[in-house]
């Protein structure tokens, strides 16, 4: 059995941030020999390096440095332990540019941009992907960015993109998470608070982690239906 290690919760402004967290704990589980599994929760890839990047924001960057593609040497400190691409998710994209489509292909990541998850929906890539997890023996990381939200629900958001996910879709694949028990660590970042309306996806946000950790709407019994 792999060893129990406490849940983690980071909280982040700017996606940035993901850069170091995603270092961090990469390198926890190297060190404990379990591989490290990403569930990434976008509307971006962020996989522009320093030098292909046409915004020059950091905040789009950051998958890319974990990943070890070039560009970072001699600016950012040398990544201990990259994730395997293989072992990384992306649901909800809806924005990217030509060298993020390469990288993509290039990797053979498994994406799951929201025109696809209109079609098949969620249930299907996230039980496949947790079966992967389980098979693994491996650690669970959530990247949580608001913009994986539908606006509309979630508007406290400086990089909003038309059509994110819905309030069931982000319920459903938080419980069905917590069910398998897999996950070890989710960070949640990109809300501003000035752009909310009425604490409206401060509340939904909390929802979300209350039934990522085994918050449910109705607690039945072991015979209820």
């Amino acid at each position: 059995m792999p060893p129990r290690i406490a849940f983690q919760f980071f909280l982040g402004g700017d996606h940035s941030m993901v850069a170091g967290t995603l270092c961090g704990i990469a390198q926890a589980a190297a060190q404990s020999g379990q591989p490290q599994f990403i569930l990434w929760l976008h509307a971006h890839p962020d996989l522009n390096t320093l030098s292909t990047s046409l915004s020059g924001n950091l905040h789009g960057t950051p998958m890319a440095y974990t990943l070890g593609l070039h560009g970072f040497v001699d600016i950012f400190l040398p990544l201990m332990a990259p994730i395997d691409p293989a072992n990384i998710c992306m649901m909800g994209l809806r924005s990217g540019d030509d060298t993020e489509h390469n990288v993509i292909n290039e990797l053979a990541l498994d994406v799951y941009e929201m025109q696809r998850l209109n079609t098949l929906g969620v249930v299907k890539p996230i039980a496949g992907f947790l079966d992967r997890v389980a098979a693994a023996k491996g650690r669970l990381h959530m990247s949580l960015n608001v913009d994986f939200l539908n606006s509309e629900i979630a508007p406290a958001v400086g990089t909003s993109v038309i059509g994110g996910a819905s309030r069931r879709e982000a319920h459903l694949i938080m419980d069905m998470i917590c069910e398998s028990g897999l996950a070890t660590s989710l960070e949640l970042s990109e809300l501003n608070l000035y752009l909310d309306v009425k604490e409206k996806t401060v509340a939904l946000l909390c929802d979300l982690v209350g039934f990522l950790l085994g918050q449910k709407t109705i607690k039945r019994g072991k015979r209820g239906r």
